[in-house]
């Protein structure tokens, strides 16, 4: 078993979970990155100071049980479930094996990583999960993206029930979702979409949701004009929102 303080992150091919890695690294972990493109993880794994790449895909429950089981006693002490993908169209339309694959990837694998290390962290009672969500999964509904809105409700809701339940076991343990708004990423080629508002980068935000899983902030929004949208919904009709939400939708069309 390693002994050096070690971090898993998925999704660790590019933007948020790549900069994410590189925050670690800095920060002295040793870093194992995995994701489907094993070009991109080696570029990384040559960029940071100690790090391994296992390549996988997590869209694939056998994937997520054997990643789970090549690192459970590699001294991981911080999960990051960064691995994700939207698409953007019409619910009749969109393609349906693209978004059954995007709910094994944004949900079940986040699901499946979470409980099997979550029961390793509380045993040791010590350990951070952060799950990347999205500002959708603080909204009411997202339509035109209806299942990429409705993955990240799923991983946010998951994520703030554990919270709950480890802050009444009195338990060390953290677990917090990361939900920012448009970020300059591969996200927006992915899903077929152009943000209609102004994005930041993956540094800023990895860098920003770092710092606050470290100060054990549950609900992580990394930009001001997003927590603002965020407070202001909650005093928003559902239905009103969810007209609103089409609208901005609308214009992410390319």
């Amino acid at each position: 078993m390693s002994k050096v303080k070690t971090a898993l992150v998925t999704g660790a091919s590019s933007g948020i979970g790549r900069d994410i890695a590189r925050n670690l690294s800095k920060r002295g972990f040793r870093v194992i990155l995995s994701a489907r493109r094993e070009n991109r993880l080696i570029e990384l794994k040559n960029e940071l100071s100690d790090a391994e790449i296992i390549t996988a895909d997590l869209s694939s429950e056998k994937d997520c049980t054997e990643l789970y089981e090549k690192t459970k006693n590699e001294n991981v002490c911080v999960l990051v479930n960064c691995a994700g993908f939207g698409a953007f169209g019409e619910f009749t339309e969109t393609d349906l094996s693209n978004e059954l694959a995007m709910i094994d990837l944004n949900v079940k694998a986040v699901h499946i990583l979470t409980k099997l290390f979550l029961k390793d962290f509380i045993d040791k009672n010590r350990g951070y999960i952060l799950n990347v969500s999205s500002s959708a999964g603080l909204m009411p509904s997202g339509p035109y993206m209806a299942t990429y809105y409705a993955t990240k409700a799923y991983v946010t809701s998951l994520t703030t029930s554990i919270a709950q339940e480890l802050k009444e076991q009195g338990s060390r343990v953290y677990i917090g979702a990361l939900c920012p708004g448009p970020v300059d990423t591969e996200f927006n080629s992915v899903a077929g979409v152009k943000f209609g508002v102004k994005s930041i980068s993956s540094q800023y935000c990895a860098d920003y949701a770092v710092k606050k899983m470290f100060e054990r902030q549950t609900i992580i929004v990394p930009s001001m004009s997003m927590k603002a949208g965020v407070v202001a919904q909650r005093f928003v009709p559902r239905s009103v929102m969810s007209r609103i939400t089409s609208e901005i939708q609308k214009k992410k069309r390319k």
